[in-house]
């Protein structure tokens, strides 16, 4: 019996709008996306294969002591070109092995648009990126680094999405508000990106069954949740110097309905998947990030200290050697 949509159908959601514009778009759940020839947009392909890739190895034990290789399949090659699935497979998944590493951490993979924002402006949250190949290939890179005993975490997004229309979610019902806060708030300054609106249930539902997509579709092992800082608070961390003091955690500044997102993600994550791990990219040292939810606290296993690799860079590029503070390094590794 042939499908109803066959493998690799062009389709596309249309839209009516409140104001009666017809309004052409790319599902939100859409698994598959590919830019085709010259053209500006994504096209969303059907993506249902006869024969789908079946996971051969079962997920290594969660390893007491991680050390994380964190990895970017595109720029993998020495070649001048965008790498491939299959040649990260092959080439750099032996040499991650073969240096001691237990997990690796794979950036950008969720499709974005504008491939120099490193996979930080998303546009379709449930399709892995067609540029370094097929969902069937990143499935086979994780099957294999399983085989290897390497657990395998995703860089997830969830923090703000690419202001792209007709290929992303915003303005996907014609308003500015159907995933996003409407007006400001709705925007973040910095990234010129939109804001997620946490509070409400179909957000909650689209994120929170993105996070159950990616552990059970592709056996990702957990996630590496990406601008944590910025979710936290309305001023998204911009402009502020955090010291540590208990008014800068515990205010009205805090994005109450964020937190409680990151602390639902945590919680399916751990429920679904037990051996599951999380870590947050926060600068600020929320306090009981990682505490468990039980204990009301975020939820993580691990916080990111995104000023400590800062502070090395600093002290690389622009100190001497005889220069460096030591005052100043042990405070940013204490806070």
């Amino acid at each position: 019996k042939s499908p109803l949509i066959p493998h690799g159908s062009k389709l596309k959601v249309v839209i009516t709008s409140k104001s009666g514009e017809i309004l052409y778009r790319i599902s939100p759940w859409a698994k598959y996306v590919v830019r085709e020839n010259n053209n500006v947009n994504y096209d969303w392909i059907h993506w249902a294969p006869e024969d789908p890739y079946k996971f051969k190895h079962s997920r290594p034990k969660k390893p007491r002591s991680l050390r994380i290789y964190e990895s970017h399949v595109g720029i993998s090659s020495h070649e001048g070109k965008i790498a491939s699935y299959k040649h990260f497979t092959s080439n750099v998944l032996p040499r991650i092995k073969d240096l001691g590493y237990n997990c690796i951490q794979l950036m950008a993979i969720m499709e974005h648009a504008y491939y120099a924002s490193f996979g930080y402006q998303i546009t379709s949250f449930f399709a892995a990126s067609s540029r370094y190949g097929t969902p069937e290939e990143l499935k086979e890179l994780v099957d294999t680094a399983h085989s290897m005993g390497i657990v395998v975490l995703l860089d997830v997004v969830h923090s703000h999405a690419s202001k792209n229309s007709e290929d992303g979610l915003n303005m996907f019902d014609g308003t500015d508000s159907c995933y996003f806060h409407s007006g400001p708030r709705g925007t973040h300054d910095l990234w010129d990106s939109r804001l997620f609106i946490y509070s409400s249930w179909e957000v909650l539902r689209f994120l929170l069954s993105n996070i159950r997509w990616w552990l059970e579709e592709y056996c990702f092992d957990g996630f590496r949740f990406d601008g944590v800082t910025s979710m936290l608070y309305h001023h998204h961390g911009m402009g502020q110097g955090f010291s540590g003091d208990y008014n800068e955690y515990f205010g009205l500044q805090v994005d109450e309905d964020a937190l409680i997102y990151l602390m639902l993600a945590n919680h399916l994550a751990h429920t679904l998947y037990p051996d599951s791990i999380t870590i947050a990219e926060d600068v600020s040292g929320m306090p009981a990030l990682c505490s468990p939810t039980s204990q009301g606290g975020g939820g993580f296993d691990y916080r990111l200290a995104m000023a400590i690799p800062d502070k090395w860079i600093q002290l690389l590029k622009e100190f001497k050697d005889e220069d460096w503070n030591m005052g100043n390094i042990v405070y940013t590794l204490t806070n």
